[in-house]
């Protein structure tokens, strides 16, 4: 078989039939979606597309993001340990390259046509990928595969990848819509008593709120509050790998159009927080959000907007809404369920790669959280 890797750094240079091979049922493997990264990638960041080829046929395709650290403080916390964890990743991780996207949860690294190739090949094709990116564009301390299924891993488990080493962290939250909830009611009368208190609760408190869909020109005008609030949640994230530039959800808008949504939260006149989602096939992937830091904690913005992102969900007629992997256990109190998800990691330096499954653990290490059942079943 003729198989054939071509790295493409922008989205416009992408074959034609890109979308209707690779992105059939994936927004984020898209060409609109990768113009978007093109537009408004972080600072820190370099995106790059990779198309497979059969005899000159394209058969599937990939995404690769390098991450510069040198000048990026990753661990945001102003503890002793996460101090000693940036002076650790600076020396160590320089550089990354990722098989996959940084910015969400979940497979979103590739898609082949199944009928034109097997796994064992799939395997083999991204790892001479993931060789040549690093020999004609820069080489990386660290490569990382992530978030996969452990039914999807199976395409890592040969020979091929025995010098990487697998991982797991934090799972990701899945909400799965029922066709019973007919409407917002019908969804909280499934819970407990207590959980409906709460959800009743949370709703009382933001009665002042007014909530309103942005457009473009919305997104435009309020641009900088909107980029304001999201730092103000990104920047108390204990880890950030990256900070989005201001042009992001804009873009995000003008190359997605009704499929990027975004719903602004305004208190006497004022934004005060918004939340993003992706429209992407029968599944909702959400996105990134921001919020008065005193306001959210006042009116519990956060969980009306997780409970408003069901709403849309059921009015909507969608069928998952994916999550993430922060926040994990308010996420299951209103009735989201963790998935575990995979990934490999290997640093290009020998001898530190022998130290990875010690050092990974500490750099990254699992949040202690209870699983919440609001249902009350088991």
């Amino acid at each position: 078989m003729n198989y054939k890797f071509q790295i493409f750094s922008q989205a416009k240079d992408l074959p034609q039939d890109w979308n209707s091979i690779v992105a059939p049922h994936n927004i984020l493997l898209s060409r609109e979606y990768f113009q978007v990264l093109d537009d408004s990638q972080p600072i820190n960041m370099k995106c790059y597309f990779g198309g497979f080829f059969l005899n000159d046929e394209l058969i599937g395709g990939g995404l690769f993001q390098y991450l510069d650290f040198q000048n990026h403080e990753t661990f945001q916390s102003a503890e002793i340990s996460c101090g000693i964890r940036n002076i650790i990743t600076k020396k160590f991780v320089r550089t990354l390259l990722l098989l996959g996207n940084n910015m969400l949860t979940g497979q979103n690294a590739f898609y082949f046509n199944e009928e034109k190739i097997t796994s064992k090949v799939k395997g083999e094709l991204l790892q001479s990928a993931l060789s040549e990116i690093q020999k004609t564009i820069k080489k990386p301390s660290l490569v990382i595969l992530k978030d996969f299924s452990d039914k999807q891993t199976q395409t890592f488990k040969t020979k091929t990848y025995k010098s990487y080493f697998p991982f797991s962290v934090q799972p990701n939250m899945v909400f799965k819509l029922r066709q019973e909830w007919t409407n917002f009611e019908a969804y909280k009368s499934s819970f407990s008593k207590k959980y409906q208190q709460r959800i009743t609760s949370a709703r009382k408190k933001s009665l002042t709120i007014e909530k309103k869909e942005l457009d473009l020109e919305g997104v435009k005008f309020h641009s900088k509050v909107l980029h304001s609030l999201y730092h103000n949640v990104a920047e108390n994230a204990s880890i950030n790998t990256f900070f989005l530039p201001e042009n992001h959800f804009k873009s995000l808008k003008e190359n997605l159009g009704d499929r990027f949504k975004i719903f602004g939260y305004f208190e006497k006149g004022v934004l005060v927080g918004f939340y993003t989602i992706i429209l992407n096939g029968k599944n909702i992937d959400t996105y990134f959000l921001g919020y008065n830091k005193e306001v959210q904690k006042e009116m519990q913005l956060y969980l009306n907007m997780l409970l408003d992102m069901i709403n849309f969900g059921i009015e909507q007629k969608f069928s998952t809404l994916i999550f993430g992997r922060t926040a994990l256990e308010i996420k299951s109190t209103i009735g989201a369920v963790p998935e575990e998800i995979f990934g490999l990691i290997k640093h290009n330096n020998k001898i530190i790669n022998s130290l990875v499954p010690k050092l990974f653990p500490y750099l990254e290490p699992k949040s202690e959280w209870i699983q919440r059942n609001p249902s009350g079943k088991i």
